[in-house]
């Protein structure tokens, strides 16, 4: 049996908060604002940045409990990420010699 948590009709989605985070970032490096509206914004980026972090977070584990292994056994594999590409390649520069 899956459970499904009822979703809150006050959240935001990931994409919707992390646009909001965007436009709150945009307005406070903008400089033009009073201390106070500044402060404001601050404190609902931080609410925001902590909301993406907490559903990336989310995914991830979802993504670790999908992984099945050819023996049919679930288990935890790191997501490849484009870094993991680019160090692969950096040993096979040409002219290394090394």
């Amino acid at each position: 049996m899956v459970r499904t948590k009822k979703k809150d009709p006050e959240e935001p989605r990931f994409e919707e908060a992390l646009a909001g985070l965007e436009r709150i970032v945009a307005r406070l490096e903008g400089g033009d604002l009073p201390l106070d509206d500044a402060l404001k914004l601050f404190e609902e980026g931080v609410r925001l940045s902590r909301f993406c972090s907490g559903k990336l977070d989310e995914a991830e584990r979802r993504i670790e409990i999908l992984m099945k292994g050819a023996d049919g056994e679930y288990r935890a594999e790191p997501f490849p990420t484009g870094e993991d590409e680019e160090d692969a390649g950096e040993d096979d520069l040409p002219g290394d010699g090394v």
